[in-house]
C-alpha cells in the first residue's frame, strides 16, 4: 500500500436535517486501496459518499480529501475538487440528447480541455480502458445498462482521478454484469486509481474482495474480510 493518504475522517458527523446519518466517523483511505462500504438501505452509505464531493455537509469533526478541508470548503472551491474525484452513479446521468462520444467532450470542455485533437484522444483512450472504444457514436438509449455503466466509469476517468466514488454502481445491473463492472473497477485501482464503492450486495464483496467499512447503527466500523462478517 501507497503511504499518500487521499482521506482522512475525523469524528466527523453526518445529518440530514435533524437526523444524524453517521456520529463520529473516522477512517483513512490511502492511494490503491479498492473500499467497500457496506450497510442496509438508508444505513448511510450514499450520505457518506455525497459528503465527500459535497453534494452534503459535515456538521462536526474533521474531513480532508485530496487537499482539501471539506468542511469548510468554499463553493468556489467544490468544481476544482470534484475534477480530482471520478464519481460513479447508480443511475448512470448521461445526457441523453448526445452521443457517448458528445457526453465525454462535455465534461472534458467543461473542465479546461481546448484542444480537439487532445479532447479525442483522451475519449478514445478512456473508452479502450472499459472496453467500449467501439461505441462512441452510439447514443445512450441504444446501450444497454451494463455499457452505461462502463461509458459513466469511463467518463469518471477522463481527468485522471486519484479516487473513484462509485455509489451503488451495481444496482440498477444483472448479477453477471455487476461482477463484470465490480471486476473492471478492480482493474482500474490496480492501475493506482483508488476506488472508494457502495453496496449493499454482499455477494459482490466476497467475489471481489477489498477493505470493508461497514454503516450501521450511525457508525462506521472497520470489517475483517471473511465471509461470515457479511
Amino acid at each position: 500500500m501507497s503511504d499518500t493518504l487521499l482521506l482522512s475522517l475525523e469524528h466527523a458527523v453526518i445529518s440530514r436535517d435533524e437526523n444524524i446519518i453517521l456520529k463520529d466517523a473516522c477512517f483513512e483511505l490511502h492511494s490503491g486501496e479498492f473500499v467497500y462500504v457496506i450497510g442496509k438501505v438508508g444505513s448511510g452509505k450514499s450520505s457518506l459518499l455525497k459528503t465527500l464531493y459535497c453534494e452534503m455537509p459535515i456538521f462536526e469533526g474533521e474531513c480532508a480529501l485530496l487537499g482539501y478541508d471539506i468542511r469548510r470548503i468554499k463553493p468556489k472551491q467544490i468544481p476544482f475538487l470534484r475534477r480530482k474525484l471520478g464519481i460513479v452513479f447508480q443511475d448512470f446521468q448521461l445526457l441523453t440528447d448526445r452521443s457517448v462520444n458528445k457526453n465525454l467532450e462535455f465534461v472534458l470542455r467543461a473542465t479546461d480541455w481546448k484542444k480537439k485533437s487532445e479532447i479525442n484522444q483522451r475519449i478514445e483512450s478512456v473508452l479502450t480502458q472499459v472496453g467500449m472504444q467501439s461505441k462512441g457514436y452510439k447514443m445512450p438509449h441504444e446501450l444497454s445498462g451494463g455499457e452505461q455503466q462502463r461509458i459513466v466509469i469511463a467518463r469518471a476517468l477522463l481527468n485522471n482521478p486519484k479516487l473513484i466514488l462509485a455509489d451503488e454502481p451495481t444496482g440498477n445491473l444483472d448479477p453477471e454484469t455487476s461482477g463484470q463492472i465490480v471486476q473492471l473497477l478492480h482493474e482500474i485501482c490496480l492501475t493506482g486509481t483508488s476506488v472508494m464503492m457502495s453496496t449493499h450486495n454482499y455477494t459482490l464483496v466476497h467475489n471481489y474482495p477489498g477493505r470493508i467499512v461497514k454503516c450501521e447503527n450511525e457508525i462506521l466500523s472497520n470489517v475483517e474480510i471473511r465471509k461470515e462478517a457479511y
